[in-house]
């Protein structure tokens, strides 16, 4: 970064791509946990691939890639958080950006839950 108009160009680019549009009561909200856990476990590049892929296939008026801070759940991080209208809340626990990407394909296209890299899988094989 070399310059302020830089950085302006950056950050303008970066809010047409997450997070930072109209939210729409209609629309599919995918949160990623974006605290320095999430970030120190590969949070970054599971929020990148979410945001791309839903740029890339025109998905940007039914899903709303967004960032949050702390969970609270840090053995679980990277965590995406999916919220639908009407729906319970899924919490997608240690994403990757491959997972997320399936996650994508079968739950917020597909409309079917990924159980097996849900929370309640992750606690399920908990062995203390």
């Amino acid at each position: 970064m070399k310059s302020l108009e830089e950085l302006h160009a950056i950050r303008k680019k970066m809010q047409g791509r997450v997070g930072v549009r109209a939210e729409n009561e209609n629309q599919i909200r995918v949160v990623v946990g974006m605290a320095t856990c999430g970030i120190a476990s590969g949070a970054r590049p599971v929020l990148t691939a979410l945001s791309d892929a839903v740029q890339e296939q025109n998905l940007s008026d039914k899903i709303n890639v967004t960032q949050t801070g702390c969970i609270g759940l840090c053995q679980y991080e990277p965590i995406v958080e999916v919220i639908e209208p009407g729906r319970e809340k899924v919490t997608y626990v240690k994403m990757t950006p491959e997972k997320a990407l399936e996650v994508l394909r079968i739950h917020l296209i597909g409309g079917q839950v990924v159980a097996k890299y849900t929370l309640s899988a992750a606690q399920g094989n908990r062995t203390d």
